[in-house]
C-alpha cells in the first residue's frame, strides 16, 4: 500500500490563517502551499520527538485568527503590507497539512518531505514550510527545482556546517553543509551569526572554503539590511529562517537564545527586499520551542513573518 505523504492534523478543520486544507498533492492547484514538517533526525534517542516538532500544529492553533470570529489577518487592512494580505486578488493558498511519519523508519519523514516538496514545486507553487528543527530544510533543499543555480539565504545565529554528530549527517547542525554539496545550490548567505553554537573552527573554515557569505548580526546592525541585500544576486532564492536568528526579545521560544539578533524591522526589510530582488521560491521557519513560549510573543512574530512573506510575494507580482 502506498504511504500517504501528508495528513491533516487531528481535530483541525482549517489550516494556518484559516486557509483550507489540501492533501491531494497530485491535483494541487495553488499559488502558495503551507506545509508542516515536524520531525528532524535526532542526535540522541530522546530527541526523536522534540519540542520543535509541536510547532506546526501549535502555530496553526495560536495564529491570531484563531481567537477571532472573522478572518481578520486575510481580509483586514495590514499596515505591514499597506493593504490586505492578498490584495483582494484571486490568489489560491492551501495548507497541505503535515508530512507523515513512520515509527518503524524515522528517515521516511525526510524522504516523504522531499517528495511533497517536489510535487509542490512541480505545480509552480510557492512553499512555506513550518518545522520542526533545522534539519527539516535538508529534504526541502533536495526537492528544490533543478536547473538554474539557487541562492540560499539563511537567517540564523549558528553556522550549521557540522558534517555529522554521533554519526547522523542530516540533523539540525548540518543543514547548510548538506546544501553546499548539492549541485543546484549556488551562493550561500548566512545572516545573523553570533554567539557560540556547535560550529568549531573547522566548520568555520569549511564555510569559508565554499565561499559562503558569513554576515554577523553585528554587521547587519552596522551597515543595514539594504547593504546586505545589495550583495545578494538576483534570480531564484530560497530562504531558511531559524527563529534564533532573531533577537530573543522578539523570538524568546528557542533552545539557544543569543543576544544581539536581528530585530523585527530588519527581518521585515529583508523579506520584502528578497522578494523584490529575485523570485523567492519558498521559505521555512524552524526551531521554535513552544515550551519556552510566554504571552505568544514568538508565535505572533512567526505569523507576522509568514504574512509578510505572503504579502510581499503578492506585491512582487509572483502570481500575476
Amino acid at each position: 500500500m502506498k504511504a500517504k505523504l501528508t495528513e491533516i492534523p487531528r481535530g483541525m478543520d482549517h489550516g494556518l490563517l484559516g486557509f483550507q486544507f489540501c492533501t491531494n498533492l497530485d491535483e494541487l492547484d495553488a499559488n502558495i502551499a503551507i506545509l508542516g514538517i515536524p520531525y528532524g533526525l535526532p542526535y540522541y534517542p530522546n530527541e526523536l520527538s522534540n519540542d520543535q516538532s509541536l510547532t506546526p500544529n501549535l502555530l496553526r492553533q495560536n495564529a491570531q485568527d484563531g481567537a477571532w470570529h472573522e478572518p481578520r489577518t486575510v481580509e483586514h487592512f495590514d499596515w505591514d503590507l499597506q493593504g490586505s494580505l492578498l490584495q483582494n486578488k484571486n490568489i489560491k493558498v492551501f495548507d497541505c497539512g503535515n508530512v507523515t511519519f513512520d515509527l518503524s523508519d524515522p528517515r521516511q519523514h525526510y524522504i516523504r518531505a522531499e517528495k511533497v516538496v517536489e510535487k509542490i514545486f512541480a505545480a509552480q507553487t510557492s512553499l512555506i514550510s513550518i518545522g520542526g528543527d533545522h534539519g527539516i530544510p535538508i529534504p526541502i533543499f533536495r526537492g528544490l527545482p533543478k536547473g538554474e543555480k539557487i541562492t540560499l539565504v539563511q537567517v540564523d545565529a549558528h553556522l550549521d556546517w557540522r558534517d555529522e554528530i554521533n554519526g547522523e549527517k542530516e540533523g539540525y547542525s548540518s543543514g547548510i553543509r548538506r546544501a553546499s554539496e548539492m549541485e543546484h545550490i549556488g551562493e550561500i548567505f548566512q545572516i545573523g551569526l553570533r554567539g557560540v553554537g556547535s560550529g568549531r573552527h573547522e566548520e568555520f573554515e569549511a564555510a569559508k572554503r565554499y565561499g559562503a557569505h558569513l554576515i554577523s548580526a553585528y554587521e547587519v546592525h552596522e551597515v543595514g539590511v539594504r547593504s546586505v541585500l545589495e550583495r545578494i544576486p538576483s534570480g531564484p532564492i530560497y530562504l531558511t529562517l531559524d527563529a534564533d536568528g532573531l533577537d530573543p526579545t522578539i523570538m524568546p521560544a528557542v533552545n539557544a537564545p543569543t543576544p544581539g539578533g536581528l530585530n523585527w524591522v530588519q527581518i521585515r526589510e529583508l523579506i520584502h527586499g528578497l522578494t523584490k530582488k529575485g523570485r523567492v521560491l519558498g521559505m521555512d521557519l524552524v526551531e521554535i520551542s513552544p515550551s519556552f513560549e510566554g504571552r505568544r510573543i514568538t508565535f505572533v512574530h512567526a505569523e507576522r513573518i509568514i504574512c509578510n512573506f505572503i504579502g510581499a510575494s503578492v506585491r512582487a507580482g509572483y502570481f500575476s
